[in-house]
């Protein structure tokens, strides 16, 4: 889709269709559970990290259809479009927006690395070491293990949604 055609409004934005899927990624990753039970710190740092992490998990199970893998990139760019936009919310200027958003997109491509290898290992040890060392807990600590089970329990989901689905953000019900 070329700048004028979205300018002019002439085309649709490729990326409406995934917005149901984005909006719900946001939601999961806001579940009280998270933060309550599994002691991930309620912060900026660790809503960013439960972001991440559901997003991981949906992309990884978008890259494993041959019909989602093409769009994984259009949702990529609703995440980077949200960050940019909370970015600039919270005060940081156009000069260092770049620098912050390689550093975001940085954590993305590491957590999605992190977890495949987790996930490829078929058990819960590896991925609650992944999560020990990338999620910021509370003070008072963190529960790794709940939270390992929750998100290996919200990737099986992923894994029993038809790509239409997972398309129209009906996953986690």
């Amino acid at each position: 889709m070329s700048f004028l055609s979205r300018l002019f409004g002439t085309q649709s934005d490729p990326r409406d269709a995934l917005r149901p899927l984005w909006f719900r990624v946001v939601e999961i990753s806001r579940l009280p559970e998270y933060y309550a039970r599994s002691g991930v710190a309620d912060s900026l740092d660790g809503r960013f990290d439960m972001v991440v992490n559901v997003l991981s998990i949906t992309l990884l199970r978008m890259e494993a259809s041959r019909n989602l893998a093409r769009k994984s990139a259009l949702l990529t760019e609703l995440f980077v479009d949200d960050m940019d936009g909370q970015l600039r919310e919270s005060g940081v200027g156009d000069i260092v927006v770049g620098k912050h958003m390689g550093k975001l997109m940085s954590a993305l491509g590491g957590r999605i690395g992190a977890l495949r290898s987790a996930f490829a290992s078929n058990g819960l040890d590896e991925l609650r070491s992944v999560l020990e060392r990338n999620v910021h807990w509370r003070e008072d600590g963190g529960d790794a293990a709940d939270l390992s089970a929750r998100l290996a329990a919200l990737r099986d989901d992923f894994a029993s949604r038809s790509d239409e689905d997972v398309l129209a953000g009906r996953i986690a019900q």
